[in-house]
């Protein structure tokens, strides 16, 4: 009997929720399992605004201007995502190489693999050869990408196993003549 009485108060304990916290969780995507907020703004406040900006809709929102000449997106300012690896709102800083590249796939959540094409000096031939190398990078939920875009991404600390690169620009591809993305080479 007593075991069921603490499993019973653990229950009630579980099921309890913060009304600062449930308001948060109104603004925010909640998507994963565990609760999911911006490292920038602290719920429990009662009127200190840490870090956060209001947007255009009256909620606070976390996000910041990268620099080196890139808008920060509208979708960054305005939408409801929480991604803590987007250079935009998140705790990342773009640093080091900016490469652009063309994006073969997108199939990762919240991942692309990007191809960058260039020519490599053969001395023997006096020729150059064509050759070309698969980058990974972290698309932030404020963009939307498909096979053929031409992306450019910026340098960052490791995000993961292979990725140390992240999307910080999108030029969209014409919709009207499909690009073969696997094998056509192009250089930017």
């Amino acid at each position: 009997q007593g075991r069921q009485q603490r499993s019973g108060r653990r229950q009630d304990k579980v099921r309890s929720v913060p009304e600062h916290a449930s308001k948060m969780s109104d603004a925010l995507d909640q998507t994963e399992k565990a609760f999911q907020k911006q490292g920038g703004i602290f719920i429990a406040s009662k009127n200190k605004r840490v870090l956060a900006k209001k947007n255009k809709k009256g909620a606070l929102r976390y996000y910041r201007n990268i620099g080196l000449g890139y808008k920060t997106p509208e979708e960054a300012i305005n939408g409801s995502y929480v991604d803590k690896k987007c250079p935009f709102t998140g705790n990342v800083a773009i640093r080091g190489r900016i490469l652009k590249g063309l994006v073969l796939s997108n199939k990762m959540q919240r991942s692309i693999v990007l191809r960058r094409d260039y020519l490599q000096f053969v001395r023997k031939y006096k020729r150059y050869e064509k050759r070309h190398t698969n980058v990974p990078a972290h698309l932030s939920p404020c963009f939307s990408v498909k096979e053929g875009d031409i992306v450019t991404v910026g340098q960052c600390r490791p995000l993961s196993k292979t990725i140390r690169f992240n999307v910080i620009a999108v030029d969209p591809c014409s919709s009207q003549k499909p690009v073969n993305v696997k094998k056509q080479f192009r250089m930017f």
